[in-house]
């Protein structure tokens, strides 16, 4: 059983950045895949990043390339997302989530509560 738990969501003007963290409780954080995703109402789950359960591979959505950067600190049990030159359109409701991996959402067994990402223009 892994609880994560995400924190670093905010208000933020076109163009500047944020760091979102997600805290995973157990034993077995290292063990797992983690992925980032994000929604808004209305519409589906969209993937945004995932990375190895070692930290050597990651892949992103393309509209996030160049963007956002994935890591992972397993001694502290937190995955990051790192977010720049955000967009209006980059505002969703974040949530991390623990796994296999990939893109699909189905990869996925654990699930944070999502932290609130807000970009204004």
């Amino acid at each position: 059983q892994v609880q994560l738990v995400e924190s670093g969501g905010g208000l933020v003007q076109a163009g500047g950045s944020l760091r979102l963290s997600c805290a995973a409780s157990g034993r077995t954080f290292s063990s797992y895949a983690m992925g980032w995703f994000r929604q808004v109402p209305g519409k589906a789950r969209e993937f945004v990043a995932d990375i190895s359960w070692s930290g050597d591979s990651t892949d992103y959505a393309d509209s996030m390339k160049g963007r956002f950067t994935i890591s992972r600190d397993n001694a502290k049990n937190t995955v990051y997302l790192q977010m720049n030159s955000l967009k209006p359109e980059d505002t969703a409701v974040y949530y991390c989530a623990a796994g296999t991996g990939g893109s699909a959402y189905l990869g996925y067994d654990y699930w944070g509560q999502g932290t609130q990402v807000t970009v204004s223009s």
